[in-house]
């Protein structure tokens, strides 16, 4: 089952996040709950969480591209 991770309204007014950094690279194991990026809102640096346990299979957004909130980051398997 492949679960996408989107990006977060990380406060009330979010409309867009930069990704920062990716903490794990495609291939690598997550566990749900995890911090596997780092999302740039307009106020701060804030870690966002691995929706599910499996495989980060494909990373969809590359660092540094900012995107709105809802587009899919990356696909778990």
């Amino acid at each position: 089952m492949t679960t996408e991770l989107r990006m977060p309204m990380l406060g009330e007014v979010m409309e867009e996040g930069t990704v920062v950094s990716w903490k794990k690279a495609e291939g690598q194991a997550v566990a749900k709950g995890e911090v596997i990026l780092d999302v740039e809102t307009d106020k701060a640096v804030m870690g966002v969480e691995s929706p599910a346990t499996g495989v980060l299979r494909t990373i969809l957004i590359a660092e540094g591209k900012t995107v709105p909130v809802n587009t899919p980051l990356a696909l778990i398997e």
